[in-house]
């Protein structure tokens, strides 16, 4: 997927979690080393990492969704969370997005 396209994935994913009561607090968060945290943000006092994925097709895109890369997305979460002392409650999830329709997936894990 081109960055283009990639980017106007996760803008309508930021638009869609602020319309839903989530506070952006970063995007595109790169952690040396260890890989990028599409999304971070809020609600009701715990942290979302939010990894977006795009694709023609529901299915294409869950499936962009590997073992290797939610391993990579948990050491940069904890170097995150360690950066920044949080104290918070965190949750690693998922939002989908296809030309149809837009889908959160809440506390994915491996």
């Amino acid at each position: 997927m081109s960055r283009s396209k990639g980017d106007k994935a996760e803008q309508k994913a930021c638009d869609y979690l602020q319309s839903h009561g989530f506070t952006i607090i970063e995007q595109n968060f790169y952690a040396k080393k260890l890989g990028e945290i599409d999304i971070i943000a809020s609600k009701n006092g715990v942290y979302h990492f939010i990894e977006v994925k795009s694709a023609n097709e529901y299915e294409t895109a869950v499936y962009n969704i590997t073992a290797s890369k939610l391993s990579k997305l948990m050491r940069s979460i904890d170097y995150y969370v360690q950066q920044k002392n949080l104290k918070n409650d965190y949750t690693l999830d998922a939002i989908i997005v296809t030309q149809e329709q837009i889908e959160f997936l809440e506390n994915i894990t491996l």
